[in-house]
């Protein structure tokens, strides 16, 4: 029989995900896991989100314009404009998931061998995208000593190459919940000015700010906009992970005509979450100051219980809802498994994701993981407990 092709070889399997087998056999064989290890919030998705869906009379379910509704894309420019984000809705393109808008502009921007650089830790997938397009991620480490911000432009000068196309930046970062500043923005659109490169910004926490941050879009930035990227999503804003609805903004022509074509071959985004998502941009902001509230709830006493378990580093994360830990293991991988096959609490353990898979560079990230505070405060308080047991009880722990 042949083998699989090279591309199929190489694919990275998720951190996120790779795990859920051992989860399986542990909810078999009778335990509760408490998943840390996903992006998947239990917040409700907002009425104004479903209510449309639910109520949907629509004869034949037809294909829909491959570039997304018109009325959608119409809706989002409202929805930029709150953010002090001018653009038309044809500078929008309305993709099936923010996974696809990343896949797009990679080959929309990239030809096979060309080079992107990416701050790691970065979101695992970017490497499965990169490997999709036959693009090359060269990476810039951010350390947990420095909260994950951005290394000095020094470093990343160093990684340009001729191949280089472009700088990706997620803001606010997922895993680390770093939120750049706009200094640190400023100096990312001159490095991209004076190198010729495209700046892509991957902003799907826009809402999810904490502690008095403000949120610097890549659109804000003067004097670039023919190298500005944004992609958005709605999953996590409106709580909506399976929708799958996300978007490229750019006020490059150029960009959304090439990422179109890649969008005629895969027909239209998904129609009744469209409908859903343009209805859903009427969410009522006190539905969001009450998931922010409950957010920044979940994180200080997630972090407040890191901080009382010896030998664990963790910073503060200011956005999103991830941060990365840095355990007294050697391989986290290694006891992330066994917290599923060895370990539990009166019949309980956690999940959490290994995060050497967010690094690009070989050899990181094998003492940390990345965990969501997306559980309730009462399971949140309830899965650190058994972390912290776990810690103690681990034969790999490191003394």
């Amino acid at each position: 029989m042949k083998s699989l092709s090279q591309r199929g070889q190489a694919m990275p399997s998720s951190p996120i995900r790779k795990l859920v087998p051992f989860a399986d056999q542990a909810k078999a064989a009778g335990k509760h896991v408490y998943h840390l290890n996903i992006g998947q919030p239990d917040i409700k998705t907002p009425d104004s989100f479903m209510n449309p869906i639910k109520n949907l009379d629509m004869p034949v379910l037809e294909y829909g314009p491959s570039a997304g509704l018109t009325s959608l894309r119409k809706k989002m420019v409202e929805y930029y404009q709150r953010f002090d984000i001018d653009v038309d809705y044809e500078d929008i393109l309305i993709t099936t998931g923010g996974s696809e808008a990343i896949i797009f502009t990679l080959m929309a921007i990239c030809d096979p061998g060309d080079e992107v650089i990416i701050p790691e830790p970065f979101y695992t997938n970017y490497n499965g995208f990169a490997l999709e397009a036959g693009v090359n991620i060269v990476p810039i480490t951010s350390g947990i000593e420095d909260n994950f911000q951005l290394p000095p432009i020094a470093s990343l000068k160093e990684k340009i190459t001729d191949k280089t196309r472009a700088i990706m930046i997620c803001n606010p970062n997922n895993p680390t919940g770093y939120v750049y500043s706009k200094k640190e923005m400023l100096a990312l659109r001159d490095i991209a000015q004076r190198h010729d490169l495209f700046l892509l910004s991957d902003e799907v926490y826009r809402e999810f700010l904490y502690d008095g941050e403000t949120h610097t879009s890549v659109m804000h930035l003067e004097g670039i906009d023919d190298r500005t990227i944004m992609l958005d999503s709605v999953s996590k804003r409106y709580s909506a992970c399976g929708a799958r609805i996300g978007m490229i903004v750019t006020k490059n022509r150029s960009v959304i005509n090439a990422a179109l074509k890649f969008g005629m071959a895969r027909l239209c985004p998904p129609t009744i979450e469209q409908i859903g998502t343009e209805a859903g941009i009427d969410t009522p902001q006190s539905y969001f100051d009450e998931v922010i509230n409950e957010y920044v709830e979940r994180r200080n006493v997630m972090v407040a219980a890191l901080k009382e378990m010896p030998g664990v580093v963790v910073p503060m994360p200011k956005g999103a809802f991830y941060l990365v830990v840095k355990l007294p293991v050697k391989d986290a991988d290694a006891f992330a498994r066994w917290l599923l096959t060895d370990f539990d609490v009166n019949n309980e353990t956690v999940m959490v994701a290994p995060a050497n898979g967010f690094y690009s560079t070989p050899g990181l990230g094998k003492d940390e993981v990345r965990i969501a505070y997306v559980l309730n405060v009462e399971d949140i308080r309830k899965a650190m407990h058994i972390l912290a047991e776990g810690l103690k009880a681990y034969p790999g722990r490191i003394q």
